[in-house]
């Protein structure tokens, strides 16, 4: 069935005429994606839907939801705990133990790694060597851990009352940035640098970023740092020109304050849930539109009026991550919306951690749930990369590279690469979690069909009716989304409400 929407009425704004009659191809007629930062898919659902639920912890207990039994999921299981060819084995972390170490998730240290398939190296190779935080006792051994439903309890629960995906894929081997790009454009060639500190070449091969580094417009770039920007289009240009309202919003995107030649300075911080450290709330290189110059907002100038966030003005839909709830609470939710939650509830080991992550998706999840669009809404909640965990699924290698940073086949081999390979993007990466929820999700269901970062992409493409990126994007190959929705029954997934400090329903 092919499902045609109307969206909303015609807004003529800056020399562009917002589209009165834009359709989608589903009922679907906002999305919101939230991208969050640095977890493996066994490093949070290893033993789904099986939690120890020990004394003092949030309790999680497999249920039929609406006559759907539990989904299962590629986890950990049998000898893969017990005889697991790594040199530690796989361990439970509890909710004391929520801030520990960051692990190695470099693009060569990562097909190392897996060894040609062996996935064997994760501790050598992986295993965090930060002195000053917790490794749980177990040193670089950390690398095997895992929680489970007592600790990322909402995400447990958003599992068991919508969907999931046990085979969703980083596009390629590498951190933070590479993740960003992906989502937007698909690719990560076409890099100019702009600032070279002396060592910019170390992550970029044949034009292409193998490794995280800052974008050249954003005011927030300290003038010391590698900075570069990215050629070629992303779905915010896409959207654009078909006149859909859109927006990445950001925690600490806002200047606070601004320097006398009114350049922005972000400055606003946080604390984690223990008040132990300070983390700056906004990481430049994890707005990935601030790579391109068509789509930047260099001095994060804020939108002249909350009517006009999503729509073109001189904010040129970049925003704080606040600008998003206050459009929610408006009424003028954008028909895309992408949300970077400030550095401490984004998920990321060591300056983050699940309990503040969860405080950040609950209460967005629960806003959108009490909003009138809940109806026609889709929450999509991905990560951008590992961070290095341990994930026993081997990736397939859609793209193969012969760079000197690959490794996955042995030195300077990652793969086969083809006659039409970008030197330097060897993917699939590592497995992450994907959830949909939403009023159209599957039901307590788990996709096991193999899908990836540009998936996301190509989902608000054809949605929308935008087209491809084109170049060297991933999108034209990305598996489809849409196993996980149930459009053809209008619908059947209920409002889950849950508390942010326990991720318990309500």
């Amino acid at each position: 069935m092919q499902w045609k929407y109307l969206l909303f009425a015609g807004l003529a704004i800056a020399g562009c005429t917002w589209t009165a009659a834009a359709q989608t191809a589903t009922p679907i007629k906002h999305v919101v994606v939230i991208f969050q930062e640095n977890v493996s898919f066994d490093h949070y659902f290893a033993t789904y839907p099986i939690a120890a639920n020990l004394t003092g912890e949030p309790v999680f207990t497999a249920q039929n939801i609406g006559h759907h039994p539990p989904g299962s999921v590629n986890g950990l299981t049998g000898p893969l705990m017990t005889h697991n060819p790594n040199s530690v084995q796989p361990f439970r972390l509890n909710r004391s133990q929520a801030i520990i170490c960051d692990q190695n998730h470099d693009y060569t240290a990562e097909q190392k790694a897996m060894d040609g398939g062996l996935m064997d190296k994760f501790v050598d190779l992986l295993g965090g060597t930060t002195a000053t935080c917790n490794d749980a006792g177990k040193g670089k051994g950390l690398v095997m851990s895992y929680y489970d439903g007592n600790t990322v309890t909402a995400l447990w629960n958003y599992a068991q009352h919508f969907a999931m995906s046990d085979n969703f894929f980083s596009t390629e081997f590498g951190p933070s940035t590479l993740g960003h790009l992906n989502l937007i454009s698909g690719q990560t060639s076409g890099v100019t640098v702009v600032h070279d500190t002396g060592n910019a070449g170390t992550v970029i091969r044949s034009g292409t970023l193998i490794g995280d580094i800052r974008p050249a417009l954003d005011d927030c770039v300290p003038n010391t740092a590698n900075t570069v920007t990215m050629a070629g289009s992303n779905v915010g240009d896409l959207l654009n020109k078909k006149g859909i309202t859109w927006g990445w919003f950001q925690g600490g995107f806002a200047p606070s304050p601004r320097n006398i030649d009114g350049t922005a300075v972000c400055a606003s911080q946080h604390t984690q849930f223990d008040g132990t450290a300070s983390v700056a709330d906004y990481i430049p290189n994890h707005n990935p539109f601030q790579f391109y110059q068509s789509t930047a907002n260099p001095h994060h100038l804020g939108p002249t009026s909350v009517a006009m966030i999503g729509q073109a003005d001189q904010a040129n839909h970049q925003y704080d991550i606040g600008d998003f709830f206050k459009a929610l609470d408006a009424g003028n939710l954008p028909a895309v919306s992408f949300l970077k939650a400030p550095a401490y509830q984004d998920g990321h080991a060591l300056y983050s951690n699940p309990l503040d992550e969860q405080t950040f998706l609950v209460n967005t999840i629960n806003a959108l749930e009490l909003s009138p669009f809940w109806g026609s809404t889709a929450v999509i909640i991905a990560y951008d990369d590992s961070d290095g965990w341990y994930d026993h699924v081997m990736p397939p290698i859609v793209s193969g590279s012969a760079t000197d940073a690959d490794a996955l086949s042995g030195t300077g081999s990652c793969g086969t690469a083809g006659p039409n390979a970008v030197a330097g993007r060897c993917g699939y990466g590592q497995r992450i979690p994907l959830l949909v929820v939403s009023h159209f999700a599957r039901v307590n269901f788990v996709d096991h069909s193999v899908t990836d970062q540009t998936s996301i992409l190509r989902f608000i493409e054809d949605n929308w009716g935008l087209g491809r990126i084109g170049g060297s994007s991933f999108d034209a190959m990305a598996g489809p989304l849409l196993s996980l929705f149930d459009f053809e029954e209008g619908g059947g997934a209920h409002k889950l409400i849950l508390d942010p400090a326990t991720g318990q329903p309500q």
